[in-house]
C-alpha cells in the first residue's frame, strides 16, 4: 500500500500527453510505459536486497552509509531534507487545486488548504504508525479501485470521432522519446520511500522484497491499463493534444459529472501519495540525527506513541513554508533533480556491499544480478543526461546545493554530536497495529 500509494500521485493525469506526443501509433506510448515500469522494477529488485540486509530506519541513507561512508550518506540526507518537504508541498498543492476547483476557492485559499492538509496528516503520523497505516490502506485501496474502474470505463467507451482529426506537433525521433521516457520515470518514482520504514516492518527480510516488487508491478499494470483506455477513447493524437486527459477521455462517459469525478480521483490519489511520503520520509531525518550528523532532538521518539515526532514536525514546517511560497512546477522539478543521483548511488551500493560485506546474511538476493541493477543504472544515467540537456541551470543549482552539504557535514562531525542515545532517542517501535 505504501509503494502504490506513493508512486501513483499525479503522474497518471499529467504525463500521458507528453508520452503520446512522441509517437504516431498507440503501441509506442504503451511500450514506453512498460519500459519505464521494467526500469522501476529493476531498481526495486536491487534495493530490496539492501532493505532485507539492513532493516533499519533511514532506508537509502543506511545503504549509502554502509557502502560509501558517512559523508556520502550525509549528502543524501541533506538533499532529502531539502527536497522531500518540497515533494510534500507539491502534492498538497495538487490536492488543493482540485479541491478548490470544486468549491471555487481563490489561489490564497488553495495554498492555505494545502498547508492545513500537511499539518493534519502530520498529526496522524505522530499519533501512531498504526493510525497512519490505516489511512494509507484506506486511500490506496480507494485509489486502486478508482483506477480499475477508470480503466474498465474507458475500455467500454466508444472512441471519440473528433480524436482522429486532432493535429499536434509531436516530438518524434530519439530526442522526443528520451524526453517522454524522462516523464515516465518521474511518474514511477517513489517506490524507494518504503525502505525508510524498514525498521518498523515485521519480518523485513521477507516482507520488504515482496512489497517492493509487488507494489511496483501493480503500479505498472495500472498505468498500462489506464493509458490503454486513454488511447482507445482519444487516439494517440488526441491524448497528445489534451490538456486534461482524464477529463477529455471521460467526457462522453460521465457527461456533466466528469470534472467532479476526475477531481475526486486526483484528490484520493494525492492523499494516498502524500500520506505515504509523510509516513516514510522523516525516518531519514531521524537516522541523520541518530548518527550525530544533525540536531539530536530530531532523533527523538515520542515516549508514548513511539513515532519520530520531531523529525515529522520538522518536515511539516518546511513543507508548509514551501507550499505558501512556490508553484507546483518549480517544486516538482527541484525534487526530481535533487534525489535521482542518490537513487543511482544506492543501487551502486549493492555492487560494493557484495564485495565488502560478502559474509553478511542476505535474506533476499537480487534476481537477475548483475543485469537487473545495471539496467537501472543505465536508465538513471539517461535521466540525468536528459535533464542536463533540457534544464542545465536547474541541474547546476541542484549540484551546487548538494556540494553545499559537505561543509555542513564536517561542521556536524566536528561537533561530536553522536554518542549513546538517551531514552527519548530509542528507535521507533514496530506498532502491533501497524504495517
Amino acid at each position: 500500500m505504501v509503494v502504490v500509494g506513493i508512486v501513483i500521485g499525479t503522474g497518471l493525469y499529467r504525463v500521458p500527453p507528453v508520452v503520446a506526443a512522441a509517437f504516431s501509433t498507440p503501441f509506442g506510448p504503451l511500450a514506453l510505459w512498460a519500459v519505464g515500469g521494467v526500469i522501476a522494477l529493476s531498481g526495486a529488485l536491487a534495493v530490496a536486497e539492501l532493505a532485507a540486509m539492513f532493516p533499519d530506519a533511514g532506508g537509502l541513507y543506511v545503504y549509502i552509509r554502509e557502502a560509501f561512508g558517512p559523508a556520502a550518506a550525509f549528502l543524501f540526507g541533506w538533499m532529502w531534507l531539502l527536497t522531500d518537504p518540497i515533494s510534500w508541498a507539491a502534492q498538497a498543492l495538487v490536492f488543493s487545486e482540485y479541491f478548490g476547483s470544486l468549491l471555487g476557492l481563490a489561489p490564497l485559499a488553495e495554498h492555505l488548504t494545502a498547508a492545513l492538509l500537511i499539518v493534519a496528516l502530520a498529526l496522524i503520523q505522530t499519533r501512531s504508525v498504526g493510525a497512519a497505516s490505516w489511512v494509507q490502506n484506506i486511500f490506496t485501496s480507494l485509489k486502486i479501485l478508482t483506477l480499475l474502474a477508470l480503466a474498465v470505463a474507458l475500455a467500454a467507451a466508444v472512441r471519440q470521432p473528433q480524436a482522429a482529426s486532432v493535429s499536434v506537433h509531436s516530438g518524434h525521433g530519439v530526442g522526443g522519446i528520451v524526453l517522454a521516457l524522462l516523464a515516465v520515470l518521474w511518474a514511477y518514482d517513489g517506490w524507494e520511500n518504503l525502505t525508510a520504514l524498514a525498521g518498523e516492518v515485521r519480518d523485513p527480510g521477507r516482507n520488504l522484497p515482496r512489497a517492493l516488487f509487488g507494489g511496483t508491478l501493480l503500479v505498472l499494470l495500472l498505468y498500462i491499463g489506464v493509458n490503454a483506455g486513454y488511447l482507445h477513447v482519444l487516439g494517440t493524437a488526441g491524448v497528445a493534444a489534451s490538456r486534461s486527459v482524464a477529463v477529455d477521455a471521460l467526457r462522453g462517459t460521465a457527461g456533466g459529472a466528469t470534472l467532479t469525478l476526475v477531481a475526486l480521483m486526483v484528490m484520493i490519489s494525492v492523499l494516498g501519495s502524500l500520506n505515504g511520503s509523510m509516513l516514510s520520509d522523516p525516518r531519514v531525518f531521524y537516522a541523520l540525527a541518530r548518527d550525530g550528523l544533525f540536531f539530536r532532538a530530531v532523533g527523538r521518539v515520542h515516549p508514548r506513541h513511539h513515532t519520530p515526532y520531531v523529525a515529522t514536525f520538522l518536515g511539516t514546517f518546511l513543507a508548509a513554508a514551501f507550499v505558501l511560497t512556490r508553484s507546483f512546477t518549480d517544486l516538482a522539478a527541484a525534487y526530481v533533480l535533487g534525489i535521482w543521483p542518490f537513487l543511482m548511488l544506492a543501487v551502486l551500493a549493492l555492487f560494493r556491499l557484495r564485495r565488502t560485506q560478502a559474509s553478511r546474511p542476505r535474506p533476499y538476493r537480487t534476481w537477475g544480478y548483475p543485469a537487473v541493477p545495471i539496467l537501472f543504472l543505465a536508465a538513471s544515467a539517461l535521466v540525468l543526461l536528459g535533464a542536463l540537456w533540457q534544464e542545465p541551470r536547474r541541474v547546476a543549482l541542484s549540484l551546487a546545493l548538494t556540494a553545499a552539504g559537505l561543509p555542513l557535514y564536517y561542521f556536524w562531525k566536528s561537533r561530536g554530536a553522536g554518542g549513546p542515545p538517551t531514552p527519548q532517542d530509542q528507535p521507533p517501535r514496530k506498532d502491533p497495529a501497524g504495517s
